[in-house]
């Protein structure tokens, strides 16, 4: 690294403000309420999930692996887990197609913990609502053609292949290979041959996110989405997240007020498959922490609540099994599923892949 950086970091000390200062005006009065909270002694089987992916850029592919897992608690501990490999031509948008395959591999061992196992609630990691909004990546190309093929006879092949849990793997590339074989690339919405098998994996990845999320939300009252992070800004309007400023300015145990979304009011672009379903709901969002001096959290439920019992007993619910303010569930899968670069070179080192990036002699 230039030295020059380090003159700019001291420089700039008098200027960035990482976080709100504690001068800063920002009323809490309504927004956020101290309370403690009890740990639910209810008798309830409990799941979470998370997924990872890792992208090692090579002169000819890149190399992707992606896996995904849910823990289940019902007196013993079980797991889903479903992890594949993905060796990706350099496209467009390889940055939004990898994520959608964690996306869909979470989403699945997430149904399989649902179905298989009845649990009783499933703590999500992110926001289910974030994914909505950004059901497709914004710029890229949507084929005309791909969209008038997606007949009910398709959709169904497409959900059938989706709630066969005895395989947890995409689904998109054999309804892709049955449907869309005859693909030549010829008048389809001027798209360059070379690209046009790209673009559907992009555009059939995200309908099939799409329908496996629709299968979760069936069972919505068991949802249960926790998020660490988050941009929004409802409560303060503030250019700062609210998390942050919760984050600073209480250290106590409590919550939010309530914020109520419906994905209709929340999204610009219809969406490809089930629209009306999709627009049709409501999110309840608030921010709560568990305990003091511990990080806020974002809770957001799949359904419209008001009731401040049931808001209640959901609190309880996932301080059950919290360690340090945060689902010990949700970190240990995190824990588990993560792909850290080392990870990515012992994978490499297996395979037996030599392949080369052009950057290695500069490591030298």
């Amino acid at each position: 690294m230039l030295k020059s950086l380090y003159i700019k970091a001291l420089n700039n000390r008098r200027y960035i403000q990482p976080e709100p200062e504690k001068s800063t005006d920002f009323s809490l009065e309504g927004k956020w309420f101290d309370k403690p909270f009890a740990k639910s002694k209810s008798d309830f089987s409990i799941a979470a999930g998370d997924g990872s992916f890792n992208i090692k850029k090579f002169l000819m592919f890149n190399y992707c692996p992606v896996s995904a897992e849910a823990l289940v608690y019902d007196g013993n501990l079980k797991n889903i887990e479903q992890s594949e490999i993905f060796e990706i031509d350099h496209v467009p948008f390889l940055r939004e197609l990898v994520p959608n395959y964690m996306a869909i591999f979470e989403l699945k061992c997430c149904l399989k913990a649902i179905r298989e196992y009845d649990v009783d609630y499933y703590l999500f990691d992110g926001s289910i609502l974030g994914d909505l909004q950004n059901h497709y990546p914004k710029g890229a190309k949507q084929p005309s053609d791909l969209k008038e093929r997606l007949t009910p006879g398709v959709l169904k092949l497409f959900e059938e292949n989706i709630t066969d849990l005895s395989s947890l793997d995409l689904s998109f590339p054999d309804i892709k290979r049955k449907v869309f074989v005859h693909v030549s690339g010829e008048g389809e919405d001027n798209f360059d041959s070379s690209e046009l098998e790209d673009v559907y994996s992009l555009y059939l990845s995200s309908i099939e996110q799409l329908l496996v999320l629709r299968e979760v939300l069936k069972k919505n009252k068991k949802i249960i989405s926790i998020s660490k992070t988050s941009s929004n800004n409802d409560l303060f309007h503030s250019t700062a997240p609210d998390i942050a400023i919760l984050d600073q300015f209480t250290e106590k145990q409590g919550i939010s007020k309530l914020i109520h979304k419906k994905v209709q009011s929340s999204t610009a672009v219809p969406f490809p498959v089930y629209n009306d379903f999709f627009n049709g709901m409501w999110f309840t969002i608030f921010y709560v922490r568990l305990k003091e001096n511990k990080n806020v959290l974002k809770v957001e439920l799949p359904y419209y609540v008001e009731d401040e019992d049931e808001i209640r007993q959901i609190v309880e619910i996932i301080k059950r099994d919290a360690a340090e303010g945060y689902p010990y569930l949700l970190n240990k899968a995190h824990n588990d599923v993560v792909i850290t670069n080392k990870h990515v070179d012992e994978l490499l080192k297996i395979s037996r892949i030599y392949e080369t990036t052009n950057r290695e002699q500069l490591k030298k």
